[in-house]
């Protein structure tokens, strides 16, 4: 559990870290839409953060269903965010890693869908 609330605290930090980077240093460098781009990725991540956070605390996931989805979120989030993070923090072109984002955010759509199915699978049993 502690592992699990510790993803994602360091998600939470790591967004607020690099918002006001965002906000502050990268305003002056990149284009509006390029910004824009920037805080989505600061978005979804905080978000996230806040949903592991969450796995990582209720009660009603067993420790494996807890496990899958701390991963499948952290890799969603990585993939996401830390695509876009890459292309314009690190200079990496789009060009290049332009599949990485769409498919970070496929598999936070199946994160998702693997929590829905199983607060529909635990309310059968109730």
């Amino acid at each position: 559990m502690y592992k699990n609330l510790t993803i994602g605290a360091a998600f939470g930090m790591l967004a607020v870290v690099l918002g006001a980077f965002g906000a502050h240093a990268l305003k002056k460098i990149l284009t509006l839409e390029a910004l824009n781009s920037f805080e989505t990725a600061v978005r979804y991540q905080i978000y996230h953060a806040i949903v592991l956070l969450f796995v990582a605390s209720f009660k009603g996931f067993s420790p494996k269903q807890s496990r899958s989805l701390t991963l499948l979120f952290s890799l969603g989030v990585v993939l996401f965010s830390g695509s876009i993070y890459a292309i314009y923090l690190l200079g990496i072109p789009a060009k290049n890693i332009w599949f990485i984002t769409p498919l970070g955010g496929m598999v936070l759509v199946v994160a998702w869908l693997v929590m829905l199915a199983i607060f529909f699978k635990n309310r059968e049993k109730k």
